[in-house]
């Protein structure tokens, strides 16, 4: 093949050297506009699963590369005064000018042509494909070729919220990734720094826009702006000035980072590469590996598939899927860094951890793995937080008690609410006794009751239970009795009542349908229905306001008699409170309809009912929908930050962040803890206590929420409807023994204690 390669950066070299090694007959020619020393970064970080792909590919370049590599085993962090320094997680670093020449260098001897300052503009792209059997475009993050093409490859290119410039030192920072993070008067701004050869550093330093204007870096010149980087950082450069070589660049080379995605990476005889075709941002470190694994798996298809067409299928195939997951994780790490000044209050421990978490590559236990000892100081000090005295032992963040006003938990796993439809005229039966008091016993902190309508006409289904019959009653007295004689775990009323939702089958019948026959009349914010096929609700005028806030303000009373420990109003999923605050079903045009204001109005009057009647010591809790899933027509993780100040200046508790469910609209992004952002969110930018829900399933998710301050509790629902004892399961796995077990169930837990220990000793773990 005739193969022209735009772009002399790490994936057009290496992609060159790659193809020469599968077939020495090719004729590749790499067409860079730069001379061959010229460079505009600073240094290039791979880990070690990099490196071995590296190797495996070819040895000769992989190891004149690890021989110029600085390695570092540790990550530090300077916040507050503090420096704290995590171990174990395997990074290295190389001067990108010191890497391209190696592969330079290794190139020619394989053959390739190398052509510098031989810039390629857009005209001449075509005149190469015509020429050239394959054209690999590997221009950069500014790809020209990307740009001309740009109808088919269909880029989606997102500019972040963040700026950046990045610079370089002779101070060292050996040994370790080293974050610094400094406060002052115009704004917070923070640096990445790595060494990345004998003599110089990576120090790149960002910060938000409002920061950026603050200090006016966009009428600087570049001179000006790196000797206000040098004072804000002056302690930590230790008299080293900063560098650029970006002279190239007018201004003070401050950008922000854009997220590029192309839908298709080849057209006709030309395909991406690198930049050009995806980005990674750059506070994982993973845009050379995305760029050298391309290259690797483009030049294996080429030689493996019959046609270029068939090639180029599978390497967007193969590669799209790994692009999207370091994409994810840049993401998370990103996003992070974008709303790293909610984070400011945190303790330097958990701001550390949340640091090192904040890809969700990292997990707790991975944690651990690398590095035990700061891991379990970080747990003795959360534990210490939770009011743990100081010769307990340490245990894991999941099992640290929790106080909310009188009520005090065991440990901060909660069993999320679950509907199960088998009430008999709004009255718990046996099988809520079984199914409450067996998820007690298996070791949870606080256990929740389904959503328990305030009125019969509030119920979601027939099979729905309620707080407003002496038969009801009597059933709730007796579940809570058996919890409390048998558990030391404790109990939350859900109360809600169904608005549009109601009047509707089963959960494993058709699922928020109406009835076959026997509908009744239902009631809402206004007259929209929640689908086509559901009957229109009545618009509540103010005497059915009246009665239904009473009716909730005598299930707060109910919930008292029967010895509840906890109240929670339902304020999410589309049921009446929260058809109220989504302007998707709020179509009033009274005080309680248009601005989120009035739209909180009568959620919180309710709520203001309830609180008054229910004992001062005891908590109150809110769950809300903190995203409609719709866009900026419902309600956005923004206005979740606001109703949840709403409902902590009238005096709730905690909020239950859930998500969704608020119309047939919705359009959720999913995943494993997909809504542990929104509890993130408004808990670190409120200062309110929330809990976690959402696509949470190991206990690794539980200590890692609990630990980087994401959530103050965390719930599970699923889980535990296929294991209402995952707790305990959870503590034996975790090798935690103080959990506490029902007595008549010690044999069992002692067995199981006795196999695990027989697992880690064949395993050679004791």
């Amino acid at each position: 093949m005739r193969v022209a390669c735009i772009g002399g950066g790490p994936a057009g070299l290496y992609f060159a050297i790659s193809m020469k090694l599968r077939d020495p007959s090719h004729e590749v020619v790499v067409f860079e506009r730069n001379r061959a020393d010229d460079t505009f970064g600073w240094g290039v970080v791979l880990s070690d699963e990099a490196l071995g792909n590296l190797a495996k590919n070819d040895p000769v370049s992989a190891a004149s590369i690890r021989e110029n590599f600085a390695y570092w085993d540790d990550v530090a962090v300077e916040f507050k005064g503090e420096r704290i320094v995590s171990g174990g997680h395997g990074f290295c670093g190389i001067g990108r000018m010191k890497l391209l020449l190696l592969l330079q260098t290794r190139a020619r001897a394989l053959g390739v042509e190398l052509r510098f300052q031989n810039d390629i503009p857009p005209e001449q792209i075509e005149a190469l494909a015509a020429d050239y059997d394959l054209v690999v475009s590997s221009d950069g993050l500014n790809s020209r070729t990307r740009a001309l093409y740009a109808d088919h490859f269909k880029p989606d290119v997102d500019t972040r919220k963040c700026k950046f410039v990045w610079l370089g030192t002779r101070q060292k920072f050996e040994n370790a990734f080293t974050f610094i993070f400094k406060e002052t008067p115009k704004g917070w701004l923070w640096a990445h720094a790595y060494q990345f050869d004998a003599d110089t550093a990576t120090f790149i330093v960002e910060c938000s826009e409002a920061t950026w204007n603050a200090y006016g870096f966009g009428e600087m010149t570049q001179d000006r702006s790196i000797a206000t980087c040098e004072a804000i950082f002056a302690d930590e450069l230790g008299g080293h000035p900063l560098i650029s070589n970006a002279r190239h660049i007018r201004g003070s080379a401050w950008i922000n980072f854009p997220r590029v995605l192309c839908e298709k990476w080849s057209y006709r005889n030309v395909v991406l590469m690198g930049d050009a075709a995806a980005t990674a941002h750059f506070s994982i470190g993973s845009g050379t590996r995305l760029a050298l694994d391309s290259a690797i798996a483009l030049a294996t298809y080429l030689h493996s598939e019959p046609t270029l067409e068939a090639a180029f299928e599978q390497y967007q195939n193969a590669r799209r899927l790994d692009v999207l997951r370091l994409q994810s994780a840049a993401r998370n790490s990103m996003e992070w860094f974008e709303e790293i000044e909610r984070y400011f209050d945190l303790d330097p421990v958990q701001f550390t951890y949340s640091l090192l978490t904040r890809s969700q590559r990292i997990s707790h236990e991975n944690l651990r793995l690398r590095d035990e000892d700061w891991l379990n100081g970080a747990e003795a000090w959360f534990q210490r937080t939770a009011g743990v005295g100081p010769n307990a032992p340490t245990r894991r963040p999941m099992f640290a008690p929790f106080k909310l006003r009188g009520l005090e938990l065991k440990n901060r796993v909660v069993v999320s609410p679950m509907a199960q439809y088998k009430a008999v005229d709004g009255v718990p039966t046996d099988w809520h006794l079984v199914h409450l008091g067996e998820r007690a016993k298996g070791g949870a902190g606080l256990v929740y009751t389904e959503m328990t309508c305030v009125t019969p006409e509030g119920r979601i289904s027939p099979g729905c239970p309620g707080t407003y019959s002496p038969e009801a009653e009597a059933a709730w007295k007796r579940i809570v009795a058996f919890i409390h004689a048998e558990t030391d775990a404790k109990v939350c009323l859900q109360l809600g009542h169904a608005g549009p939702k109601g009047s509707t089958q089963l959960g494993w019948e058709d699922s928020d349908a109406p009835l076959a026959d026997g509908n009744w009349p239902i009631l809402s914010v206004s007259e929209v229905a929640w689908s086509p096929a559901n009957q229109t609700p009545k618009a509540m005028d103010r005497a059915d306001m009246d009665r239904i806030r009473d009716a909730f303000d005598e299930g707060a009373r109910m919930a008292e008699r029967c010895g509840f420990d906890m109240l929670e109003l339902h304020m999410a999923h589309g049921y009446l409170l929260s058809a109220f605050i989504t302007p998707l079903s709020n179509t009033r045009t009274d005080d309680y309809g248009g601005s989120l204001a009035n739209r909180m109005r009568y959620p919180l009057e309710v709520f203001r009912a309830v609180r008054a009647a229910w004992p001062e010591a005891k908590p109150i809790s809110v769950r809300i929908s903190a995203n409609d899933w719709v866009g900026d027509g419902g309600i956005t993780p923004f206005d979740a930050v606001e109703i949840a100040r709403m409902l902590q200046d009238a005096g709730v508790d905690i909020c239950d962040v859930s998500a969704g469910q608020t119309s047939t609209q919705a359009r959720p992004v999913y995943g494993r803890m997909f809504q542990t952002p929104f509890s993130d969110r408004i808990r670190n930018e409120t200062g309110m206590a929330t809990m976690a829900v959402g696509n949470i399933y190991e206990p690794d998710h539980v200590n890692s929420i609990l630990m980087a301050g994401r959530a103050d509790l965390v719930c599970l629902a699923r889980p535990h409807l296929t294991d209402p004892y995952w707790t305990l399961r959870a503590a034996s796995t975790l090798g935690d023994k103080a959990e506490k077990w029902p007595d008549p169930y010690l044999p069992g837990r002692d067995q199981l204690w006795r196999l695990a220990e027989r697992t880690d000793t064949m395993l050679g773990k004791i």
